[in-house]
């Protein structure tokens, strides 16, 4: 290949991604481009389609999850003993559920699924992020970067895929996230029998990195005739009231109709050093009791969040046809599900003895957290359980680990302003779903766009904030 056009394309690849806001800040005044492929990761046809038709059957299963209250509660209350963010989660819970004021909140259910394609069994479930399901935005970006170099750089596209003809998989992740939280906004406002445009609050983290992805998702939202503000947990504490009639009120705006949570699940998002000395969640954590007391369409309500836990996952793997139908699925919906739910295991005082005698390779041990960096890997695995205490068990779980095939030829991976070949990149596929109430917000049956991330199989961290991954796109062969 010709360098000096190869180091034009990836220079004309970079600006492209910072001029339409796929990137990080990096300062106040700074950004630097999100990591990119710089051309797509193959699927079959029919194995995207399969995908498209489940996704919405998992928004269903989960919607039935987070609105069964006895179960989560029950679900959870082992792992309260281990992990103290899950215990204030639960105690939230609980006074949302139990108290005497009634949660008048509308469940807003904005979520990634996440696969992979395993080379032997195909594609098996790895998580579901039910609370800041970020970066829908940028999966949509990365489609529209590769069909820009695919036209612009037709030469050096051809050489980074791995076929020469090939059709770009669309992807309309922003405007059909966007639409459908328009929708729920609109819907709520005409509800309450006000006017005016419709008012939707992102929640945020302060000093966030991932801005662009999120100001993407408002701008066309703004499109929708949606008014949208920005807001910490600890600015909406001094600003938001009760209304008439179920209405949650922000301070110089009026009544909110729409809530999206991208920040709530992790403990440091509800420390206020000056309300309770950084504890949490006793102070902030009041702000999401108070939004599900009120008329809005919210995501993440808290039994969302407990919905979409590990924990969960773990239990729902393990049930048959029967037992998922309690959630709303009919059996035949309940047994298309049940081939991508991969194997998980518990942990108890056993695990490490049974550990010993299988390949360490094939599992990955996870707790809780969310937002990457999470998992263990490897040789990390057995000392890990074997220093876990009895009260910690439940708060970790073994999942039989995935082998997806890697890109048959390298691959260009472009990160910090550097590209570099990548021999074994392999790619983890997220699905969004959007769903009020348990009934679809978009039109193709509540499946509303993907995001890939790759990395190379060496690594075990592929995130693309916390990790070596990079943000990709979709293409068939022809």
């Amino acid at each position: 290949m010709n360098e000096v056009q190869r180091s034009l394309a990836i220079q004309d690849a970079i600006e492209w991604s910072l001029m339409h806001g796929m990137a990080l800040k990096s300062s106040i005044d700074s950004a630097r481009h999100c990591a990119f492929s710089f051309a797509p990761t193959l699927i079959q046809r029919d194995r995207f389609e399969l995908l498209k038709s489940v996704v919405p059957l998992m928004g269903k299963l989960i919607h039935g999850v987070s609105e069964n209250h006895e179960f989560l509660e029950q679900a959870i209350k082992p792992l309260c003993s281990g992990d103290a963010f899950f215990a204030s989660l639960m105690s939230l819970h609980q006074e949302i559920h139990r108290g005497s004021e009634a949660a008048e909140r509308i469940p807003m259910l904005l979520m990634r699924t996440d696969f992979m394609d395993d080379a032997e069994h195909g594609p098996k479930l790895i998580e579901f992020n039910g609370i800041a399901a970020g970066m829908g935005p940028f999966g949509q970006r990365a489609h529209e970067l590769h069909s820009y170099l695919q036209y612009q750089w037709p030469q050096q596209f051809k050489h980074w895929s791995e076929t020469e003809t090939l059709e770009l998989v669309p992807n309309q992740g922003i405007e059909n996230l966007a639409k459908g939280i328009a929708g729920a906004a609109t819907t709520v406002r005409a509800q309450s029998g006000e006017s005016g445009q419709p008012l939707f609050i992102m929640v945020v983290q302060p000093d966030e990195d991932n801005v662009y992805d999120q100001h993407l998702l408002e701008e066309a939202i703004q499109k929708e005739g949606v008014k949208t503000v920005r807001r910490t947990f600890r600015q909406l504490y001094d600003q938001l009231s009760s209304g008439e009639n179920h209405r949650l009120m922000l301070e110089g705006l009026g009544g909110v109709d729409a809530i999206y949570l991208r920040a709530g699940y992790q403990h440091c998002d509800y420390h206020a050093e000056d309300l309770d000395g950084g504890l949490c969640c006793s102070k902030l954590g009041k702000v999401r009791v108070m939004m599900e007391r009120h008329r809005v369409a919210l995501n993440a309500t808290v039994s969302q969040q407990l919905a979409t836990s590990k924990r969960v996952q773990m239990l729902l793997s393990s049930m048959d046809e029967t037992a998922l139908n309690a959630f709303g699925l009919t059996f035949d919906e309940a047994a298309r599900i049940k081939p991508f739910l991969g194997e998980m295991r518990p942990i108890d005082e056993g695990s490490a003895d049974w550990f010993e005698s299988e390949n360490p390779h094939n599992w990955v041990l996870k707790n809780q957290g969310e937002g990457g960096g999470h998992c263990v890997f490897d040789g990390d695995i057995l000392p890990r359980l074997k220093s876990l205490k009895p009260e910690e068990f439940s708060a970790w779980s073994l999942m039989r680990r995935l082998h997806p095939r890697h890109r048959s030829s390298p691959a260009l991976v472009v990160r910090n302003g550097e590209a570099a070949p990548v021999d074994d990149l392999i790619s983890e596929i997220g699905m969004f779903t959007l769903h009020l109430d348990g009934h679809s917000l978009t039109s193709d049956l509540g499946y509303a766009g993907y995001l890939i991330r790759s990395k190379p199989s060496s690594v075990a961290e592929g995130g693309v904030h916390s990790g070596q991954g990079s943000v990709d796109s979709l293409a068939y062969a022809l």
